[in-house]
């Protein structure tokens, strides 16, 4: 059950409202989720809304299942839309986020920043901090790599989008980054979570590679109960059994989370797949699937990249991909969504 107090409501309300709770019903969460406190009771049943309902100060209570309580349906039943940097991410629109899997060089990042942009993508997408299975591979440049994003933040207008693979470099990509992305090998690294939960800036959660959507949502959970609303969930494959494809790409799964969660919901068809000539295909199925948006791999070169190149598009691809995307999102009522651009740099 979650107490949605009214907007006036302090954070001396609820925790006073929270100490005269918890002898009831139990351990009492306050969360302070955008602009309203809420009072989270995991164990609360049915027959205690009526009761809490008259309280004074409570605007409303809202019945949740659990084990994920905040990221319900039932407490944003008309969907949640994430903003970065001005781009919305659910609602009517149908987000594309765009670039290079790692940033590798100046050169290499402004091509394809220039490609994804004037192709009609709504958000930048590039890897400072890269988690790789060899510990002999790439493992990304670090702040430089943050650097040379913002740049082209300031250069190009869109926004980005990258990960943290570790609690400590939370705050410097927050400092730089406009959506910090957590990759499927860090969904269930806790401590991770609770620091995006804080840092201020939406959050992208990638499914894990052999996690269920109970534990992906209560992954979401965790990142919603730091205070931070602005979480979207990204569809990145599951283990496959054959090798025809790199992970199982399961679209199946977007309208079942859509019926269960408000988050906006994205896809991954790049590293779902692993093959270029799928991700065209996968893109559009996802539009038609019902989600709010893809993130896609481009690279000016992808036989010389240091970080997945097998599954990268090329420039000309993309902005094809995006041509044939149009009228399928248009055909479901829906529209692309534009960058907002002349950005101001986060850093200098």
């Amino acid at each position: 059950m979650i107490i949605e107090l009214s907007s006036t409501a302090t954070s001396r309300d609820a925790d006073t409202l929270a100490a005269s709770l918890t002898a009831r019903y139990g351990r009492v969460h306050p969360v302070l989720l955008g602009a309203n406190w809420l009072l989270v009771l995991p164990g609360a049943g049915g027959a205690a809304a009526a009761e809490v309902a008259g309280l004074p100060g409570v605007d409303r209570v809202v019945p949740t299942a659990g084990p994920f309580h905040l990221a319900e349906r039932a407490l944003r039943p008309a969907g949640s839309v994430v903003s970065v940097s001005g781009v919305d991410i659910g609602g009517p629109g149908f987000t594309v986020v765009a670039g290079p899997c790692a940033v590798e060089t100046e050169e290499q990042l402004a091509r394809s920043a220039s490609a994804v942009a004037s192709a009609g993508a709504a958000l930048l997408r590039g890897g400072a901090y890269k988690p790789r299975t060899s510990p002999y591979a790439f493992q990304g440049l670090g702040e430089e790599g943050l650097r040379l994003l913002a740049r082209q933040r300031e250069r190009g207008g869109l926004g980005v989008v990258t990960e943290a693979t570790q609690p400590a470099e939370v705050q410097l990509v927050a400092e730089y980054a406009d959506m910090v992305q957590i990759g499927t090998r860090n969904m269930q690294n806790f401590a991770l979570l609770k620091e995006v939960g804080r840092c201020g800036r939406p959050v992208l959660l990638k499914r894990g590679m052999a996690a269920t959507v109970e534990e992906w949502l209560c992954a979401a959970e965790y990142v919603l109960s730091e205070g931070n609303p602005d979480v979207v969930l990204c569809e990145r494959g599951i283990r496959a059994y054959g090798q025809e494809t790199r992970f199982t790409l399961d679209l199946s799964i977007i309208p079942v989370v859509k019926k269960l969660t408000h988050l906006p919901v994205i896809v991954d068809p790049s590293h779902s797949t692993g093959s270029p000539f799928l991700v065209a295909p996968m893109t559009v199925a996802a539009a038609a699937a019902g989600a709010d948006g893809v993130i896609v791999d481009v690279h000016a070169d992808p036989a010389s990249a240091r970080c997945d190149g097998a599954q990268a598009i090329l420039p000309q691809d993309f902005e094809r991909l995006m041509e044939e995307l149009a009228p399928v999102v248009e055909a479901g009522g829906r529209r692309l969504t534009r960058a907002h651009r002349g950005l101001q740099p986060l850093v200098a």
